[in-house]
């Protein structure tokens, strides 16, 4: 007895999964930090210019 295979219906699901990233909220958080970074080391660099020689 061999099996009908033509009364067989075999359906595969195929997903993709794909990463979503935006370059713009990328780049804008980047600018963010970066500016975030230049304050730092500018107020860094006023402090041991400026007020460090006063003590």
């Amino acid at each position: 007895m061999e099996p009908n295979y033509k009364d067989r219906s075999v359906e595969v699901e195929r997903t993709e999964v794909q990463k979503k990233s935006d370059s713009s909220v990328v780049a804008s958080t980047f600018i963010k930090y970066a500016a975030y970074l230049i304050i730092f080391f500018g107020l860094l660099f006023f402090l041991v210019k400026y007020v460090f020689p006063l003590f």
